[in-house]
């Protein structure tokens, strides 16, 4: 892996090595799921991830905020965020624990 972040590089590059297929077959491969993952999300569907964790579009309303540097009340216009909900199996791994360990 490439320093501390995990890019589609790194991702192409373990499925080339750990699967045996090309580097061009991993990268289509990789760009393939990441866009599959893509479109399910923009067209407002959940992606559940087993072992990992949940992907989902919320949307939020219309609400007031205000500048921080001059204290004005601006609207923030309705949009639509992206949330990632981890898996209780992820939380485990990521703090250490067996993935069947609960406290």
């Amino acid at each position: 892996m490439s320093g501390k972040t995990l890019t589609r590089a790194d991702l192409t590059e373990v499925l080339h090595r750990e699967v045996g297929l090309s580097r061009t077959e991993s990268a289509e491969m990789v760009n393939s799921i990441l866009d599959l993952v893509s479109d399910s999300l923009v067209a407002g569907h959940t992606v559940k991830l087993s072992s990992f964790g949940t992907f989902m579009v919320r949307a939020k309303r219309q609400r007031m905020g205000r500048n921080p540097k001059t204290g004005v009340e601006v609207p923030i216009t309705p949009r639509r965020v992206l949330v990632f909900r981890p898996s209780q199996i992820m939380k485990n791994i990521v703090n250490g624990q067996e993935p069947g360990d609960e406290d």
